[in-house]
Formats: structure tokens, C-alpha cells, sequence
């Protein structure tokens, strides 16, 4: 007889060792723990996945960068294992016994127990500290710190899958329990490509010749000709424009213009040129330091001078000169290498393994530059326009090349009147005020009371002093003495004042007002170092003043001796006085070698508490700095060495996000331990690899790459359950469903409209916008809306004003620019349809798309109301969406025949039909469907 009791044992025994078995070797492991506690599986504990989320989210905030309770760090692994202030080692590896950290997190009673005040950890975060112990307690680098390697790509008889990407991809889902979308209809797929690719819609056009071509190339003919389009650079442009916090005005309570276009210029010729992404970031942030600099290097260097400027009076501008360089440092690494190294400034990093010296190890690659808080924003990169000035320009480059030798051709003289290298700017200067020396300013006077002197200046082998200054109407004498104010004199000014008048119609008198002007004294050659004073004398009874702005030694012209020398050198001066029209562009210089500041660190990040002093360098736990140049090069090139483990994979992430929406890690700002760990690592590291690699930094290879997969090619479309399994997309079983960005929709509206305009580059333009937006004070800028085709240019050439940017912009999640935005966040609100309801420019598109609609559709309404949706969707109507266009238009009819007046009032004109398709079209231009990308 068989015993019920002793099977049920058996049948149950088995039934248990089965399901370990299944769990330890079928279910994945990241998922074993929602069947049996990790620290039963007998697993070896990973550090990254099981220790650290414990320690930063537990422990880190009392034993890390910000503070040490009891002398005790988790941040550093050398930290960690020293004894602290109770004299016990809190972690000795392979002995939890002799480990205070286990019989603190361990202990009964709440006052010794860890942490303090807060739920103590669960048996299981008790039992993994345990067992790393006991196992050696190995730590580890945080994923994103380690130099990727190349994976194996996933083998699958899959043929959805059309390149590497869709492997990835597919396994993902499968481990998910999730199956792809089919391939999208073409019409939505072309519309989704080129507002991806270009930032607009395809024309009809365009649309027509992809839907008639049946080859099997035909989607890689559209990529290839979207990439190669002009309007591809302007796209990536603006995204770029972001990161590069770049905006035509310079911030904080004044926020004056600033002429910096240039640079947003370069962005679009060098995604357009498809420079690669390594030389696109070293011309961005050391392009002034390559040997044979040329002007557009020097624009590039721009990106680091959108940086905020207080003009304000009675600010401290080494303050906000140090408030730029600590920009420049945090959007340095957040761009590029995905680090909040803004958390450094005050101390270590609260998370991750950067000490606070790091942050300024950082500071010191750019505390070099030659900017400061001054209005004048030098140095700045001068680009002469008149003719006469062009012609003189030509004039000394052609005769410093024919008689100057090879350090001092034209090249160095042309960026001597260009850039101004190397002038001395008022903040290098000392003022004696009541026998204290008081820093320079804007600029820095002498007067009979008041003398300016600066300290350790090279005179070695220049025979020219160049000054600019305006004086206040007075004769006298201004003497230039070395070391003292009764040193040796070794030149003069005897001053005459150089002014205009004009009439002022406000005080209703004519007023007289007092230029700067550029002065050039010949000195006798002088050997080595000295210190410059620069003294006033004059009559007693008259109040004497001088103000400068900046001064420089230079070398004269070459070829003294010939015969047209005169003439030339005459030329070159009077070229540092034109007052010709000519454009600026702030660029990044460095000091002269003699006047470089030393850089320290700043106790607690005041810049008012200097420390000790600190050379350029890299936080320790990325690849060593030793091989490379101690400068901003230096940095860029580092960033770019195949042992970097951050800058492939931020980048990928970056363009990846632009794509879909979401990175493959979605906090594209935060590579380190708080931030979202990758959803797909192994295709992460692949991509970076593959971009640094094989495809050499190329940026449109690399796009092409992830928009020719199976993946990007998904219909949006998604199931319920799908959206219960996957509710962010996060494993991409659908195509991505985005709103457009505040760039897109204005620029989508004015695409199927008509009235885009497709002019290139240039100034920035001023749109329509509300009356009164720009009554700020201490500036007498005004709104002067553009003429004619200026109105209808891209988002992206829009005037940015930094306290006040283009409210329909803003209205769409857009950023100030004050500082740098790794990603927009998306919104939908209300008030983004009371913009493109009523903003004059998406009315302007209204009037025009209802213009185009009758100018060239059929004679009945229902053609009429079907073009109107094709030419603003790319796609024909369905019969529902027909009919509730013709209720729109019937019930808009009867209200312009019960109210004529507001006909004129909408459209201008008296004419009932476009003012009713203007309404239509812009029911069509607010539709879901076209403010998103899906």
C-alpha cells in the first residue's frame, strides 16, 4: 500500500528543488529576486547592483562627499577600509565579525543603530553587506567610469531585424515578454524622418516621389537625401544651441545685446559639413590654441563664451568673471562627459568618486582665458565690412608677408587688429585711490589724484605702445614710467580731447560728447620685465582726467626702412580708430604668459575664500592626463582617448534621445550612480564603440545607423496590454510618439503653409510678439519686428534675449539660456494652445495655408477641406475626420454671415471664403496629430 504522507513529502521536495534550479539557472538575474531573497542563491554579490543603490540611497548622505559622520566615507573604497574616529575599521574584508559597519546597521538600539533616525535596513540589504564582506568586499567602479567594451551583438533568426540595433533590441523584448510593431505606413514614417532629420515635414512633393518609389532602397534614398539637406545642419543646430546656452543677449538685470551669431552660424556649416564630432568639440573648446588658428576656429571658441556678462554698475567683475569660468566648467563636463561636476564646487561629490579639488583642477583649463566682466566683452574677433577698411586690412597683411619674418607675418598682424592679442584690459591695472591699490573695472583712470600702474610686463623686443582712451575734454600730459611713478619715462601723451556734438532733443540743447580714441606711442627697446605706471600732469586748477580701456606693446610694421612704410603704418592705426561698421563676436583667448592667474581651490565654493593653489587635471577615476598639453586642448584631446570611458557613449545617448525621446539612460545629464542606469548597456557600449571606431566620430553615419533599424521604423501605434507592460516605451516595442518641440511647431506651421522663409545664416530676427515685453530697465533696447521674408525664418534665427526670450518659444518648454539644458522637458498645456490659436504668426500660417487651398484646390468644399488636411498632414483624409472639418466650416460660415466685421478683423481682407478656410486650417494646425511625431 503506497503512503499518501511519505509521496506528498517527496512530490513537495521535488517540486521545491525544481524551482530553485529553475530560478538560479533559467530566470535572468535581475529578475531572481522576486522569486528567492539574492542572498540565498549562494551568488557572488555584485557591488553595482546589490552595495552601491544601498549606500547611495541609505548611507552616502551621512558618510560621503558632504559630510563624514564619525570620520567614516563610503565614497572612495580607500575611504571606506580606514580606521575611523571610534578607532575600528567600519569594513574588514572577509571578516564581518571584526566590521563595525554590520554591528552598527545590526545593533538594537536605536541610538547606535545605522542610519540614524531613519528605518533601519531589511534582513535582506543586511544579509548582501554580509556576504560582500565575508567575499572580500570588492569594490567596484560604477558602470558609466569603466571604458566600454565591445559586446557580443544577440543571434537571432529574427527578420523583423534590419541591422545590429534591432538585435539589441529584439532581446530585450523577448526577456520582457513583449513582441515589436510592425513597420510604419510610409506617410507617417517620411513625416516622422524628416521632422527627426531636418526639424520640418517633407513637402507634397517629397512625399508623393517616396510613395511612388517601390525600390528597396527607397527609404535609404530618403535618409541619405534628408542628411544631406541644409536644413539638417539648422536642426541639429538648435539642439546643439541648448547645450551651448547660446542667446543674442548677455544676461542677468541689464541682459544688453550681444553680437554672437557667428557662432550659431558655425554650428549649422558644421553639421552640414559633417565635421567629426572629436573636431567639432576640440574646435568648440580649444580651437584658438591650434597652431594655424584661422576665423571660423576662433568662432568656434564662442561656444564658451555664451556665458552670462553683468553689466550692471557697481558689480564685482572678478566676481561674475569667476561666475563665467564656473559655467564654463559645468557645462563642460555635463555636455560632454554627462557628470554633475556642479556638485563639486562646495565639496566632494555627495555620490560619486570626485573630490572637491577636481572641480578645480577643472577650473584651472579655462581660469587662463582673457575675457572678464567688462561691457566691452574683449576679446572679441573683429570681421571689418567697408571696403576702405578691407582694403587696408589686405594692404598690411600683403606687406607684413613680403617683409616680415616668419614669427611676424601677416597673419600676426592681421589678429593684432582683429582679435587685439595681446592687449591689456583695465582689470590687469591697479588704481592708487588715497594710497590703496583698487583692481581695475571697466576701465581705470588717471587723474591728478589718481595714478594706475600694472605689474611685471614684457617689454623684450616690442617697440610700440597702443592705447585706447577718451578724455574729458582737458589738455595735459599723461606719462608712461617704469617701475615707479618717478621712474624712467619712456613716452608721452600730450592729451587733446577727440569729441562729436549732437543735439538731444529730450533736454533740447546740443550736447557734446567725448570718443575713445586709439593712440600709438613708439618706445626705444627696453630689456626684460617691468612695472608700467602711468602718471597725469598738468595745471594745477584743472581737474585732469583720463579713461582708459585697455593698452598693448606690440612690435612695429616691418620694413621701417622702405619707402612706403609711412603710408602702411598709417593704415594699421587708423584701423584701430575706425568707426566703420564691423561685427564682433566674443571668442576665447588666453593671457599672455606673464599675466596668467593661478588658480586655487575656493573653500566651500566662495570664490571670496581662495585655498591652496591647484594645476589643471581630471578626476582620478577616468583615464590619466600625464600625455597631454595642460590646457583647454589638452582637455578636449583627453576627452577623446579610446581609454574615455564617457564621451562615445553620452554622445550616442544624446542623438539616441533626439530620436525617441528617451536615452538609452534617460538622465542624459547624469552618467554617475544617481542617475538612471541604461535600459540597454550592452547596446549602449556597442554604439559608443562603433562611433568611435568605425565610424570615426561621424555624426550623420551614426544617425543613418539608428534611423535605418526596424526599431526606429516601428509604427507608434501600442495595445493596452502593451501599454500596461511598457507605459514610457522604455523597450521599444513601438515607434516613438512625441510632441514636437517649441522649434518644430512654430516651423512646421510655416513650412505646409508656404510662408517659410529659406534664407540661410545671418543676424538673428525679430518675429511679431506682444507689445511691451522688453520694458526693462537700464537698457533702451526695443522689439523691431522684422520686414518682409525676416518674419518667416526658422525658429532657431528667433533673437534670444536671455530674461525675456520669444514667448511662443517659451510657451513650448524652450529654455532661458542662462545656463546649460542637457534635455527639454515636454508639457501639454493649455496655454501652448492659446498660442497657436492666437499668436499672429500661426494666424499669418492659418491665412496663408487657407489662401493656398483655394489659389489651387477644386471648386467643391470637400476637395477644398481634403487638400487643406493633405497639405498640412501629408496624408489623406478619413471620411470621419472629413466630416467633422465640414461641420467646422459650415458652423464658421454661418458665424461670419452673422458677424461681416470680423471678417476684415481676422484676415485683412473682405473676402468671407479665406477667412473661413483660415479658421479650418487653424482647427487642422491644432490637432494632436499635428504637434506630435508619431
Amino acid at each position: 500500500m503506497i503512503n499518501q504522507k511519505k509521496v506528498l513529502i517527496v512530490v513537495s521536495s521535488a517540486f521545491i528543488l525544481g524551482l530553485v534550479w529553475w530560478v538560479v539557472r533559467v530566470v535572468p538575474l535581475e529578475n531572481k529576486h522576486k522569486f528567492i531573497p539574492r542572498v540565498m542563491l549562494g551568488e557572488r554579490v555584485d557591488f553595482n547592483r546589490d552595495i552601491r543603490p544601498i549606500i547611495n540611497n541609505k548611507c552616502i548622505a551621512c558618510h560621503g562627499g558632504v559630510k563624514r559622520s564619525g570620520g567614516f566615507s563610503l565614497l572612495f573604497e580607500e575611504e571606506a577600509l580606514e580606521v575611523n574616529e571610534s578607532g575600528e575599521r567600519a569594513i574588514v574584508p572577509g571578516n564581518v565579525k571584526k566590521s563595525e559597519l554590520i554591528q552598527r546597521i545590526t545593533h538594537r538600539d536605536p541610538e547606535y543603530r545605522m542610519p540614524l533616525e531613519e528605518e533601519p535596513l531589511t534582513d535582506e540589504e543586511v544579509a548582501l553587506f554580509s556576504r560582500w564582506i565575508n567575499q572580500g568586499a570588492q569594490w567596484e567602479d560604477h558602470w558609466a567610469y569603466k571604458a566600454p567594451e565591445k559586446p557580443e551583438v544577440p543571434t537571432s533568426d529574427e527578420k523583423w531585424a534590419n541591422n545590429e540595433i534591432d538585435h539589441f533590441i529584439k532581446a530585450k523584448l523577448e526577456e520582457k515578454q513583449l513582441s515589436p510593431n510592425p513597420i510604419s505606413d510610409k506617410q507617417s514614417l517620411l513625416r516622422r524622418l524628416s521632422l527627426d532629420i531636418t526639424g520640418l515635414p517633407p513637402s507634397l512633393e517629397e512625399m508623393q516621389a517616396f510613395l511612388n518609389d517601390s525600390s528597396d532602397n527607397a527609404y535609404e534614398k530618403a535618409v541619405d537625401s534628408l542628411l544631406a539637406s541644409p536644413a539638417y545642419g539648422e536642426r541639429w543646430a538648435a539642439m546643439w544651441m541648448d547645450l551651448a546656452r547660446y542667446a543674442d543677449s548677455k544676461g542677468y538685470e541689464a541682459d544688453r545685446p550681444r553680437e554672437i551669431w557667428k557662432y550659431r552660424d558655425w554650428l549649422i556649416n558644421a553639421f552640414n559639413k559633417n565635421i567629426p564630432y572629436d573636431q567639432f568639440v576640440m574646435d568648440q573648446l580649444a580651437g584658438d590654441l591650434k597652431p594655424d588658428a584661422a576665423d571660423q576656429d576662433f568662432i568656434a571658441t564662442a561656444f564658451h563664451r555664451n556665458t552670462m556678462n553683468n553689466d550692471e554698475g557697481g558689480t564685482d567683475n572678478e566676481e561674475f568673471r569667476v561666475a563665467a569660468v564656473l559655467d564654463r566648467v559645468n557645462a563642460t563636463w555635463t555636455v560632454l562627459q554627462g557628470t554633475t561636476m556642479e556638485c563639486v564646487q562646495c565639496h566632494s561629490h555627495p555620490y560619486d568618486p570626485i573630490r572637491h579639488e577636481d572641480y578645480y583642477r577643472s577650473m584651472a583649463f579655462f581660469n587662463q582665458s582673457a575675457d572678464a566682466d567688462v561691457p566691452s566683452e574683449s576679446p572679441v574677433l573683429i570681421t571689418y565690412k567697408e571696403e576702405d577698411d578691407l582694403e587696408k586690412l589686405a594692404q598690411i597683411k600683403n606687406w607684413a608677408n613680403e617683409h616680415g619674418d616668419d614669427g611676424r607675418k601677416g597673419k600676426y598682424y592681421t589678429q593684432l587688429l582683429r582679435l587685439g592679442v595681446p592687449k591689456l584690459y583695465a582689470h590687469y591695472f591697479y588704481q592708487m585711490d588715497k594710497g590703496l591699490p583698487i583692481q581695475g573695472t571697466a576701465t581705470f583712470k588717471v587723474d591728478e589724484k589718481v595714478y594706475a600702474f600694472t605689474k611685471g610686463l614684457s617689454f623684450e623686443g616690442e617697440n610700440r605702445l597702443v592705447f585706447k582712451a577718451r578724455t574729458n575734454g582737458n589738455e595735459g600730459k599723461l606719462s608712461f614710467r617704469l617701475d615707479s611713478i618717478n621712474g624712467t619715462e619712456i613716452g608721452v601723451w600730450k592729451v587733446k580731447a577727440r569729441f562729436k556734438k549732437e543735439f538731444n532733443e529730450e533736454e533740447n540743447k546740443e550736447v557734446t560728447y567725448y570718443l575713445n580714441e586709439v593712440i600709438t606711442l613708439p618706445i626705444k627697446p627696453i630689456k626684460g620685465k617691468h612695472d608700467l605706471y602711468l602718471v597725469w600732469e598738468g595745471k594745477d586748477e584743472v581737474v585732469q582726467t583720463s579713461t582708459f580701456e585697455w593698452l598693448m606693446l606690440h612690435h612695429a610694421l616691418p620694413g621701417e626702412d622702405k619707402e612706403n612704410y609711412p603710408e602702411i603704418e598709417q593704415a594699421m592705426y587708423a584701423l584701430f580708430n575706425s568707426e566703420k561698421e564691423k561685427e564682433t563676436t566674443p571668442v576665447m583667448v588666453d593671457l599672455p604668459i606673464n599675466h596668467q592667474r593661478i588658480s586655487r581651490v575656493f573653500e566651500k565654493g566662495s570664490w571670496m575664500v581662495p585655498g591652496e593653489e591647484v594645476k589643471v587635471g581630471v578626476p582620478e577615476i577616468w583615464n590619466p592626463f600625464d600625455k597631454y598639453d595642460e590646457n583647454r586642448m589638452g582637455l578636449a584631446k583627453w576627452m577623446f582617448s579610446e581609454e574615455n570611458p564617457l564621451t562615445a557613449r553620452v554622445m550616442v545617448n544624446r542623438i539616441w534621445e533626439q530620436f525617441f525621446g528617451r536615452g538609452i539612460g534617460s538622465s542624459l545629464e547624469d552618467f554617475g550612480s544617481q542617475g538612471f542606469s541604461p535600459t540597454h548597456p550592452e547596446l549602449l557600449d556597442w554604439l559608443a564603440i562603433k562611433f568611435r571606431e568605425d565610424l570615426k566620430w561621424d555624426m550623420k553615419k551614426l544617425m543613418k545607423e539608428i534611423v535605418m533599424s526596424a526599431t526606429y521604423r516601428q509604427s507608434s501605434h501600442y495595445t493596452q496590454e502593451a501599454k500596461e507592460l511598457d507605459p514610457l516605451n522604455e523597450w521599444l516595442a513601438r515607434g516613438p510618439r512625441l510632441r514636437l518641440n517649441a522649434e518644430q511647431v512654430r516651423d512646421q506651421s510655416l513650412a505646409v503653409s508656404g510662408l517659410l522663409s529659406k534664407k540661410m545664416l545671418g543676424k538673428s530676427v525679430m518675429p511679431e510678439q506682444p507689445e511691451g515685453i522688453w520694458q526693462v530697465v537700464y537698457s533702451g533696447t526695443k522689439w523691431e519686428t522684422s520686414k518682409g521674408d525676416d518674419k518667416y525664418r526658422r525658429a532657431l534665427y528667433t533673437f534670444w534675449r536671455r530674461t525675456s526670450p520669444y514667448p511662443s518659444i517659451i510657451s513650448f518648454d524652450a529654455p532661458s539660456r542662462e545656463f546649460c539644458l542637457p534635455k527639454r522637458i515636454a508639457t501639454n498645456t493649455p496655454l501652448q494652445a492659446l498660442v497657436t490659436l492666437n499668436d499672429p504668426v500661426y494666424l499669418d500660417a492659418a491665412i496663408a495655408l487657407g489662401r493656398r487651398v483655394l489659389e489651387n484646390g477644386s471648386a467643391d468644399v470637400e476637395g477644398q477641406l481634403s487638400l487643406l488636411y493633405s497639405l498640412a498632414m501629408l496624408r489623406g483624409i478619413s471620411e470621419e475626420k472629413l466630416e467633422d472639418l465640414k461641420e467646422v466650416y459650415h458652423q464658421t460660415e454661418i458665424y461670419f454671415e452673422n458677424s461681416p466685421e470680423e471678417i476684415c478683423k481676422l484676415t485683412g481682407e473682405e473676402d468671407k471664403k479665406l477667412a473661413v478656410f483660415t479658421v479650418v486650417a487653424n482647427v487642422v494646425m491644432n490637432l494632436d496629430e499635428f504637434l506630435m511625431k508619431s
